[in-house]
């Protein structure tokens, strides 16, 4: 009698070597719109500019609804259109043929890219995998479809994939059904998919809800060490800021579509300047200070004196909120986003504000910081989240 021997695992297919000292993407004023039914379209995302290097970690935090997931969608056209609208922007990516901006693809051009050079890990895996189909079969459509791999290769593929994301017996789990998986296997899955090609931009989106701490820990360690193996960029989406000041290199704050902050992560921490992050981070419970309730974003956002804090403040520059009435000496520009300006408040550091006179005229450079805490000699551990 003969056994049969599992197939051995393969030379996987390897993108060019990336330039670390370019962005690997940027975006550039991307605006993306949903239909209203008859009624004004609603604006999901409005002038949104980032970005993010080879081996560098975007964590792109904020409240449900801000435009998060939106905007890292975007990049992958997976905005169901109609009824979503990309309404103006530029997204450029340095594919394996060169930089192309993702938004003039077509889907021909954006299926060669989506799961081969970008991939995403979803917010729900269970909504994500496909019920009916084994762990195998969805893993394998992956690589099948982007690598010139026979089948036998293919699962060898898969199963190293698996093993490297920690799923245990990965040659009998990929007959496994979903169901069969309990939550922190499902998003390992997830990961292991998502990681299979290769992908020089990893967007992850909420990786660890609704997983247990020590299981999420896992998890966002497996995604740094194979951050530093593969030279891959991560776009971290998330509301949690413990999980930011663990994982980050750069953060973008977001608010009601727009960016509010962007900085790296200890000048975020350190010198916070627009109120929403103010908000964000007094709003977190502390373990080393005993207070009878926690102070609100709203708090915070109401409080006159927080938007009188801004370099260049007694001139007029005043950060932009939604909810307050514009300035009187407001002077926007014509089109969308008009009133508002990502300004480079401080070096490295940009907040948004309102176009008044105090700003009229001045035009700030996009954000665009190539900083890594692995990389900083100075930088012992993550930032400390203020008490």
């Amino acid at each position: 009698m003969t056994t049969s021997t599992p197939p051995q695992p393969v030379s996987r297919k390897t993108h060019r070597r990336l330039d670390e000292s370019s962005p690997l993407i940027r975006v550039d004023d991307l605006a993306v719109s949903f239909d209203n039914r008859g009624g004004p379209r609603i604006q999901a995302v409005d002038g949104v500019r980032m970005a993010i290097y080879p081996r560098q970690t975007l964590a792109v935090v904020g409240e449900s609804g801000c435009g998060k997931s939106v905007s890292a969608m975007s990049m992958l056209h997976l905005v169901p259109r109609p009824p979503g609208r990309f309404d103006r922007g530029k997204i450029t990516f340095q594919t394996d043929d060169g930089p192309r901006d993702l938004l003039t693809m077509n889907e021909r051009e954006i299926r060669r890219v989506r799961g081969n050079e970008i991939a995403m890990i979803f917010q729900e895996p269970m909504s994500s995998l496909n019920p009916v189909y084994t762990i195998g079969d969805q893993i394998l459509e992956a690589i099948l479809l982007h690598q010139k791999v026979s089948r036998s290769e293919a699962q060898a593929i898969a199963i190293q994939a698996m093993k490297e994301v920690g799923i245990p017996q990965p040659e009998q789990r990929l007959k496994a059904y979903p169901h069969q998986f309990s939550g922190g296997m499902r998003q390992r899955v997830m990961i292991s998919m998502a990681l299979a090609c290769q992908p020089k931009l990893l967007l992850a989106d909420e990786p660890t809800t609704a997983l247990d701490v020590t299981i999420q820990a896992q998890i966002l360690e497996l995604l740094r060490s194979l951050q530093a193996e593969r030279q891959m960029a991560i776009m971290l989406i998330t509301h949690a800021l413990g999980v930011v000041a663990e994982n980050a290199d750069v953060v973008a704050v977001m608010y009601a579509g727009r960016i509010v902050e962007y900085a790296t992560v200890f000048e975020l921490f350190d010198n916070p300047m627009h109120p929403y992050t103010r908000g964000l981070l007094r709003s977190i419970p502390a373990t080393r200070t005993k207070v009878n309730r926690l102070v609100t974003i709203r708090e915070v956002v109401d409080d006159e004196s927080q938007f009188r804090k801004l370099p260049g403040a007694e001139a007029g520059v005043r950060p932009w909120w939604p909810w307050h009435k514009p300035p009187a000496d407001l002077t926007p520009h014509a089109g969308p986003a008009g009133d508002y300006y990502l300004q480079e408040v401080k070096k490295n550091h940009w907040v948004g504000v309102w176009r008044t006179k105090a700003v009229e005229g001045h035009e700030s450079r996009a954000p665009d910081l190539d900083y890594r805490i692995a990389d900083d000699p100075t930088k012992g551990g993550p930032p400390v989240t203020p008490s």
